[in-house]
């Protein structure tokens, strides 16, 4: 799934949340509501940012993060360019989504649960729209596969 998914699902998610939710508060002083769905939408659209890690675990090599650098445009317009096939890879990405989601989230608590909640519920938006995003390609990924181990190195 593209960041701009992710960003519109994570608008709507927050903003949700930031009506029907307590005040957020950091410190005492309250957060406004616009800058709680604005954070929402950034952690829903910014977690993808691990693929980069993956990728230059699985590869070695920051191949990615210079393409992006060199044409940045590709990071909003064209992301289907920026990964090789099995470079970042769909259980990988997922996995690293359910860690990053299982430290940020309790850690959060312990400033401020309604953004806690925000947080949580926005990653879990993410996860799903990967993981009915993943299902959907399934198929796809492996007719493009030239064998199983092409498959693997896709999935893994």
């Amino acid at each position: 799934m593209y960041s701009k998914h992710h960003a519109a699902a994570s608008l709507v998610v927050a903003a949700a949340l930031a009506y029907l939710l307590p005040p957020v508060t950091l410190g005492g002083d309250p957060i406004p509501d616009a800058a709680v769905v604005a954070s929402g939408t950034a952690v829903g659209v910014f977690i993808d940012l691990d693929h980069f890690l993956i990728a230059r675990f699985k590869t070695g090599t920051w191949d990615a993060a210079r393409f992006c650098l060199a044409n940045p445009r590709a990071t909003v317009a064209d992301q289907g360019e920026i990964f090789e096939p099995g470079d970042v890879g769909v259980l990988s990405r997922l996995l690293s989504h359910v860690v990053i989601a299982g430290i940020v989230v309790p850690a959060l608590t312990l400033v401020s649960i309604p953004l806690a909640i925000v947080t949580g519920a926005v990653l879990y938006a993410h996860l799903l729209a990967d993981l009915v995003w993943d299902i959907y390609l399934l198929e796809d990924h492996a007719n493009a596969a030239v064998s199983i181990d092409d498959l693997v190195q896709t999935l893994r």
